[in-house]
């Protein structure tokens, strides 16, 4: 009694501690999981990188699995696409570019013929392969849309972003998962404050010196392992002991997860500039570029019939079927940028944003688990881990408190 009337603050306090520990241990888990986004201190052991950051390719791969399997295909998406629609958007540029196109061609090939075709002569030239120019990218973009896998690798697409860009990646987990983030941060401060009732009264009964680091660590790795369960499990809403009802936090909100990741992904990854760019740049870029330039060179063969025997006259056989591949190798690299025009209609049409809202509300629990779940499950243990050493350290530190 003379202990507790001479130490009451720190036994009232014990509880608040717990608390304290609960919540702290969990602010600490959920930041480390984020930051920092590269690795701090000394390879390999020395430092930190935050968990997703690390782990940013896995991550990137697991996230793209669920998105590419479940939520979207490609084919589906693409076959939206009106390719008329898509040549009318392009139309005015589209022509600027073959006009460019042509003169560049035949002034570096042959000025001088050039300047020599009457004036009509060079504009019924540059009518024609005009005229045929939207007709050649409604058939390039139906045939893209029918065999898009032979120009689009989406998951490469979506991997090479996110392990590229690592803040993208933590935005992508944190931000569908802010709630949960409070919830494990606030859960702290309940469970560590009802244990930390239970510290108070076994110290009380034993004073042990070994109670207060012992609880510490317990309330540190029970706390932060209860709330990590409590996000996911059950999956399905559940009664315990008659009248409570649970249900994992993240499987309660369905339909406002679907919502942000479906926004998210629209908005930031399944772009149409990602998508031109995994097109053009990706590793199947080179199919693209010999569909268009075989569509060009079929396009000039066919239009280009009103001078073509005065330049191949002029130039040599050899000469114009050089003279059509660089044609069709200049129209391929500007192509590509014109079809930017189109990128509203595309945004439009392409419905990514609702597509994967509408699949992800389709999923099963388990399924729908899986898109933060990967997030934690690997490396949680070392969460739970740095929980449990911090509370020994604050329960250590109490212990000290009270027997010095």
């Amino acid at each position: 009694m003379h202990t507790f009337a001479e130490h009451w603050p720190v036994y009232v306090s014990m509880p608040f501690i717990a608390a304290l520990i609960g919540y702290v241990t969990k602010r600490v888990a959920i930041e480390m999981m984020f930051r920092p986004l590269e690795f701090v201190g000394v390879r390999p052991f020395l430092g930190w990188q935050g968990v997703l950051p690390a782990n940013a390719e896995r991550m990137a791969t697991t996230a793209t699995e669920m998105l590419t399997t479940n939520l979207v295909d490609p084919k589906e998406i693409f076959a939206r696409l009106d390719p008329e629609q898509v040549a009318k958007e392009i139309e005015q540029p589209l022509l600027r570019v073959v006009e460019d196109v042509t003169r560049e061609v035949m002034e570096t090939y042959q000025p001088r013929l050039w300047e020599m075709l009457p004036s009509g002569a060079q504009q019924l030239l540059l009518k024609r392969v005009q005229a045929e120019a939207p007709r050649a990218i409604t058939k390039i973009m139906r045939e893209i849309s029918r065999n898009i896998e032979d120009v689009l690798d989406l998951k490469h697409m979506v991997v090479t972003n996110l392990v590229r860009d690592k803040a993208l990646l933590n935005r992508l987990i944190r931000d569908i998962s802010r709630p949960e983030m409070r919830f494990i941060a606030r859960s702290g401060i309940w469970f560590g404050f009802i244990l930390g009732c239970v510290q108070l009264l076994v110290w009380s009964l034993t004073r042990s010196p070994i109670v207060l680091p012992l609880f510490g660590l317990g309330i540190g790795w029970l706390t932060d392992w209860l709330a990590l369960k409590m996000i996911f499990l059950p999956r399905e809403p559940k009664r315990f002991f008659g009248f409570y009802s649970w249900q994992g936090v993240f499987q309660k909100r369905r339909d406002e997860v679907a919502a942000d990741y479906g926004d998210m992904i629209a908005r930031e990854i399944i772009t149409v500039p990602n998508l031109l760019e995994a097109v053009l740049r990706g590793p199947k870029s080179d199919r693209l570029f010999s569909l268009i330039s075989r569509e060009v060179q079929k396009t000039i063969d066919a239009q280009a019939s009103v001078v073509k025997p005065f330049v191949a006259i002029a130039v040599g056989t050899k000469r114009f079927q050089e003279m059509k591949q660089v044609a069709a190798a200049k129209a391929a690299e500007r192509v590509p940028d014109t079809i930017r025009h189109a990128e509203t209609y595309a945004i439009n049409a392409l419905d990514v944003r609702n597509t994967i809202v509408d699949r992800m509300r389709r999923l099963s629990p388990l399924e729908f688990e899986q898109l933060l779940r990967p997030a934690f499950r690997q490396d949680e243990w070392k969460l739970i881990a740095v929980g449990a050493v911090i509370g020994g350290i604050v329960g250590e530190l109490q212990a000290l408190l009270l027997l010095g």
